[in-house]
């Protein structure tokens, strides 16, 4: 597909959740076409487009669609829930639907458009085991043997949980990237200090895996609401004051729900020169 591609030019949307942004390539009815230099290039926010993670929607016979994930540095994310609401969005108007069905990495996913118009995304139970979050070895996930007593929680992807009295009087760049690559996390780690504001609101920073800072994280309000709530510092529904704006996470018993703002920035075309010089 990419020799076809490679002469025609390949079309993509540059979408947004908070602030946290996405390449998303719409695949359907072709196959996929992504690859890891692709997308490390494409992340080039220089050079290529720039994106936080990169979305590629497919056919699936399971669901409504299906999405594939990639990180900034040319590696794949297991889930994205801010990609995933825009998506969503995006196909609920394609498909004249208010609920969509779709499959990732973290299995069967449902997203559905509320009465205010916003979009929810189900985004599954969380992974509370050491080994399904993952952990290299058997410890208390609650309370993990580093420094800060963070907390590991799954969900689609692993996530390191700090608590902090202040999440903005820490260096982010630093601890994020030290945090990441501890042994402690066999597939590296997404990294959250959040802050309490009040029992049903939090401030929440975050170093991704593969990219570095960004504006918001779905996957890790989602990892940060689960987190707090198993240590008795909220309820099952919390508001998550992010860089980019506000996530709201309601963790109720068919899984963990996440909504927030979602925009579609602009339609582009990438063309069959750079597509050939990135295969």
């Amino acid at each position: 597909m990419m020799d076809t591609q490679a002469q025609t030019g390949l079309p993509f949307m540059k979408m947004h959740g908070a602030g946290n942004d996405f390449v998303v390539i719409d695949s359907r009815g072709r196959g996929p076409v992504m690859t890891a230099g692709l997308a490390q290039a494409l992340g080039d926010r220089n050079r290529g487009v720039g994106f936080d993670q990169l979305a590629e929607i497919t056919s699936s016979t399971d669901a409504d669609f299906a999405l594939t994930f990639w990180n900034s540095d040319g590696s794949q994310a297991g889930a994205c829930g801010n990609a995933t609401r825009c998506v969503s969005d995006y196909v609920m108007q394609d498909l004249g639907l208010d609920q969509v069905s779709l499959v990732t990495a973290r299995g069967g996913l449902r997203a559905e458009r509320a009465a205010d118009g916003r979009i929810w995304v189900n985004m599954g139970l969380p992974q509370l085991t050491w080994q399904s979050i993952p952990l290299a070895r058997e410890v208390d996930h609650l309370h993990l043997p580093l420094p800060g007593d963070p907390v590991a929680i799954g969900m689609g992807n692993p996530h390191c949980v700090h608590f902090v009295p202040d999440a903005e009087a820490l260096d982010l760049a630093t601890l994020g990237q030290q945090i990441e690559h501890d042994p402690l996390f066999p597939q590296r780690t997404n990294v959250e200090f959040a802050s309490l504001l009040s029992p049903c609101r939090m401030r929440m920073r975050v170093w991704e895996r593969g990219t570095g800072i960004t504006l918001a994280c779905g996957s890790g309000a989602c990892a940060t609401a689960v987190a707090a709530h198993l240590r008795g510092m909220i309820g099952p529904r919390v508001a998550l004051e992010v860089d980019g704006g506000v996530l709201e996470v309601d963790w109720r018993e068919d899984g963990v729900w996440l909504t927030g703002p979602v925009a579609r920035v602009f339609d582009g075309i990438l063309t069959p020169d750079y597509l050939a010089a990135h295969r």
